[in-house]
């Protein structure tokens, strides 16, 4: 597969995915300031988005350009100062299960175990005490933490907390999962391990997944889709299929490609690019 060495630009329309479905958002138009008059701050300007079932798309930009704050507008934490946000039907995104948010810091209940930390959103759907455990044991299973299930929080390394908060959030089954940096603090093996899990989580339920992160190499061996964001205030630049994505070649075969230095070269420039520069 030949890759084309000018710079990246959006493409007209919103891209094909090769593991797209039904629509589950879309955003037109939205802005987002903080604070009123003079001292305002406009941090978000005219961004357009859809995100389908099944897509894994990996949200590129430097510190301070709105990554986090897109992500919690569709969290529904905060509101758009205009424009049109629309999540799972509902014209006005909020705090629900089905839209699962998991951060670079696990956020455990330190007083719970990892099996209680798992079963906690369930508890508070109402899933009754036999079914939650269950669910519970099976996604502890599928992360590998089932032999630290009876463990606290303090004393799992930081791996495994990040194991047991994606547990968390994929035990209550969303269709949404909203990731800002989850592995931005870990060390490069474990971040690698987590990677391959959950990439084959991800193959195996295939909800969507709007994931943030700072590495371009994460985002080409991750994702279906990349968007790379600039500003201030933020702006989508670029938003693009993964041309390397594929669901049965393992990540170090990915990484070997000769194709995969050539795109992440381009990424990393529009990255570097001034505000609107490659945009359409």
């Amino acid at each position: 597969m030949a890759i084309a060495t000018e710079p990246l630009v959006s493409p007209p329309g919103v891209p094909d995915s090769p593991a797209a479905g039904e629509r589950l958002v879309s955003v037109e138009d939205l802005s987002l300031s903080y604070g009123r008059g003079r001292g305002a701050k406009e941090v978000l300007r005219d961004i357009r988005l859809e995100l389908a079932e099944r897509e894994f798309v990996c949200v590129l930009g430097a510190s301070g350009c709105g990554k986090t704050s897109l992500l919690r507008l569709l969290a529904g934490y905060e509101q758009p100062t205009s424009g049109r946000v629309r999540v799972l039907e509902r014209e006005k995104a909020e705090p629900r299960s089905e839209v699962g948010v998991v951060f670079q810091h696990a956020n455990l209940f330190p007083w719970l175990t990892v099996q209680r930390n798992v079963e906690f959103g369930l508890r508070m759907q109402g899933v009754g005490r036999r079914e939650r455990r269950e669910r519970a044991a099976d996604i502890l299973r599928r992360v590998g933490l089932e032999d630290a299930s009876s463990s606290l929080p303090y004393q799992l390394s930081g791996g495994m907390k990040q194991r047991a908060a994606i547990a968390r959030t994929l035990a209550a089954e969303p269709r949404l999962i909203l990731m800002d940096e989850p592995f931005g603090a870990l060390d490069a093996i474990t971040r690698e391990n987590l990677q391959e899990m959950l990439r084959g989580l991800w193959l195996t339920g295939r909800q969507a997944i709007f994931f943030i992160t700072h590495d371009v190499d994460e985002a080409l061996l991750l994702s279906t889709r990349i968007l790379v964001m600039s500003g201030s205030p933020g702006r989508i630049a670029v938003d693009m299929p993964n041309p390397l994505f594929s669901d049965e070649e393992p990540l170090s075969e990915i990484r070997k490609r000769r194709e995969f230095g050539v795109l992440r070269d381009r990424l990393v420039g529009s990255l570097k690019a001034p505000a609107g520069a490659g945009t359409r």
